[in-house]
């Protein structure tokens, strides 16, 4: 039966000289696999509705394997994400994040919502950087590994100041810090900014600006946390890493 789904091309892969196998991110199912048959071809209906970043409205035979698409309509293009290489970088890294730790057909809403969102403002010109800290911070809950951000994660004290803990999983107050001795300490702002990030709806995001020496920091507490507790290698982390020096 033909099942009509919103949903964010994730990733492609080439199938055969003119087929194409994509992963969806759906509002309705989940992540699903799907057949695009003849997606290859420069006048196939599908050609334009399956490149990456792509969100829009398919028609889809989905059974208990690989479904198959029969056609498809454009929503957002985010065309201007596929043009620019830094946004493009970040764009992969946020769908790879999601393709690892999502299951198949496990639907999520909020979590479709947010990887929506996440496209709409990079490609409106925020900072991505930024975007990714809340979704990434948003994957971890829900693959079940984010750190506790609400109060510290030994004694249960909300009330700062908090250093990072890697080892112990989050927050850990100044009584607990001697837990870790290699914790990273944090300003209140940043804590705060933090525990924000974790809790906040991206479609509420407003104008927010970072130091670059914030944004660096956080991006190596972020990467250092994920290598602890995320369990995949991630190709496109290495290529934003890549830029972060070329730039």
């Amino acid at each position: 039966m033909l099942e009509k789904v919103e949903g964010i091309v994730i990733r492609t892969r080439d199938y055969g000289e003119t087929h194409k196998i994509v992963t969806m991110m759906t509002r309705e199912k989940g992540k699903i696999g799907v057949m695009a048959r003849g997606a290859k071809k420069p006048k196939s209906r599908t050609s334009s509705v399956t490149q990456p970043f792509i969100h829009g409205m398919y028609l889809l035979q989905i059974g208990s394997g690989l479904g198959s698409m029969s056609q498809g309509e454009m929503m957002t293009s985010l065309r201007s994400v596929r043009e620019d290489i830094v946004k493009t970088a970040y764009a992969s890294y946020l769908a790879e994040l999601t393709d690892r730790h999502i299951e198949e057909k496990q639907p999520d809403p909020f979590l479709f919502e947010q990887l929506l969102q996440s496209y709409i403002w990079i490609a409106e010109g925020k900072d991505p950087e930024i975007i990714s800290y809340i979704y990434e911070l948003k994957m971890f809950k829900k693959a079940g590994f984010a750190p506790q951000l609400d109060q510290c994660v030994n004694c249960g004290n909300p009330e700062g100041p908090f250093s990072f803990s890697i080892r112990e999983g989050g927050f850990l107050c100044v009584r607990c810090k001697h837990l870790d001795p290699d914790s990273r300490g944090l300003t209140e702002p940043l804590s705060k900014l933090l525990r924000l990030f974790l809790h906040m709806d991206i479609k509420r995001l407003g104008q927010v600006s970072m130091k670059e020496e914030n944004k660096k920091f956080l991006r190596q507490l972020m990467d250092e946390y994920y290598d602890q507790y995320g369990g995949y290698f991630l190709k496109t982390k290495k290529f934003l890493k890549q830029l972060d020096l070329f730039s």
